[in-house]
């Protein structure tokens, strides 16, 4: 594995182009108010928030659940959906095309098949119209290539989901998405390539440049697993809160910055970044974590597969996590609204479901004992 080469963000020049009225709220004004970050102050998250994975949910079509095949991820469609439920943000990704487009899109390379014969294709190696021509097409009778997905046993499934949509463009997403849903941006990169200085300042300044023209008073998230890029973004501009994505220590990888929760308080406090995004897991195995990140005045938001079970989402709210980005939104947002909301109302409006979830600290202590055991089951 190639290791990622460091440097120093501080030799980077800020972007000259900086909207005049951006948004500092850290979550969605839909259903709660927000709160306005002065740009010195660290980012705390005033709630619990709740994040759609790559919109309305992953894709994984060798799946049993069909939630996991209902409708395309990081689709429009798939904001829309999930736009329809109490959600703070939606989670994507986005990669820049050859000719400089941001597009939205989770894996590195498209998988097609020409004359029986499947291929892949590098996202940033292709231009936006050849990245346009696979999946359903929004012309009327033009049909576009078929997509396929490799899966973890080296095959490839055609790419079926319920309900299909194109695949579409960052500057569309701000355009076609329900205005006041929060966009928690991931800045992808290739895990194991080595990116020079110059090539990722311009490549988060194309990134930036659409969010400055088309963000207006949207609440935006950037995230990303390279740590830097997210030091770099930050320097670009203060505008955004910038989170550092790390598994946690579940995986490991060349760069010790990726590969625990220390490293990644450490990557976030050198370069001023206002918090983590861990796996789960990584949460659950070293859960004296949490009372550290906090400590260093950064949020803690979570993602994985657990995210998609009511208790553990419940669990991570006791244990002060800020959010959690999940795929099951229906049911996780009744979580959210049946068993944490009534605990964030003013007294007298304490809810039934609240006095039945009550912990006292020295259950909450036995949980967090047994969880490191209970994850290595799933």
């Amino acid at each position: 594995m190639a290791a990622i080469k460091a440097f120093h963000v501080s030799d980077v020049p800020n972007l000259d182009q900086v909207p005049e009225k951006a948004s500092l709220s850290l979550y969605s004004t839909r259903f709660s108010k927000g709160v306005e970050l002065n740009r010195a102050a660290s980012c705390r998250t005033p709630n619990f928030l709740l994040i759609g994975h790559r919109g309305h949910g992953m894709n994984i079509s060798q799946s049993s659940d069909s939630r996991m095949k209902a409708i395309k991820e990081n689709s429009l469609l798939s904001f829309n959906s999930a736009a329809k439920f109490p959600l703070d943000f939606i989670e994507f990704d986005v990669q820049v095309t050859k000719d400089d487009c941001p597009v939205i899109f989770h894996d590195d390379v498209i998988l097609s098949a020409e004359n029986g014969t499947i291929f892949e294709k590098r996202v940033t190696e292709l231009c936006l119209a050849e990245f346009l021509c696979y999946g359903p097409q929004k012309e009327a009778g033009k049909e576009g290539k078929c997509l396929y997905r490799k899966t973890k046993d080296g095959k490839y499934d055609k790419w079926n989901v319920e309900t299909d949509d194109s695949l579409c463009t960052l500057q569309e997403a701000f355009q076609k998405v329900e205005p006041s849903l929060g966009f928690n941006i991931e800045l992808k990169f290739d895990d194991y390539k080595v990116y020079q200085q110059d090539h990722l300042t311009h490549i988060l300044q194309v990134i930036l440049r659409v969010v400055f023209e088309f963000a207006r008073d949207r609440p935006i998230i950037f995230s990303t697993f390279q740590p830097d890029a997210a030091q770099l973004v930050r320097k670009l501009q203060n505008n955004y809160p910038v989170f550092f994505l790390t598994e946690g220590g579940t995986e490991t990888y060349y760069d010790i910055r990726r590969n625990s929760l220390e490293e990644a308080m450490k990557v976030c406090l050198e370069g001023g970044l206002q918090g983590i995004v861990s796996e789960n897991k990584g949460v659950f195995k070293d859960p004296g974590a949490v009372p550290k990140i906090k400590q260093s005045n950064l949020s803690l938001l979570t993602y994985g597969k657990l995210n998609n079970v009511p208790e553990a989402v419940y669990m991570q709210y006791l244990m002060g996590i800020d959010g959690v980005i999940v795929d099951f939104v229906e049911e996780i947002s009744r979580t959210v609204d049946g068993m944490i909301k009534p605990e964030e109302a003013t007294s007298g409006e304490e809810s039934e479901a609240n006095s039945k979830l009550q912990l006292s600290q020295k259950e909450l202590s036995f949980l967090l004992k047994l969880i490191p055991e209970l994850i290595q089951q799933h």
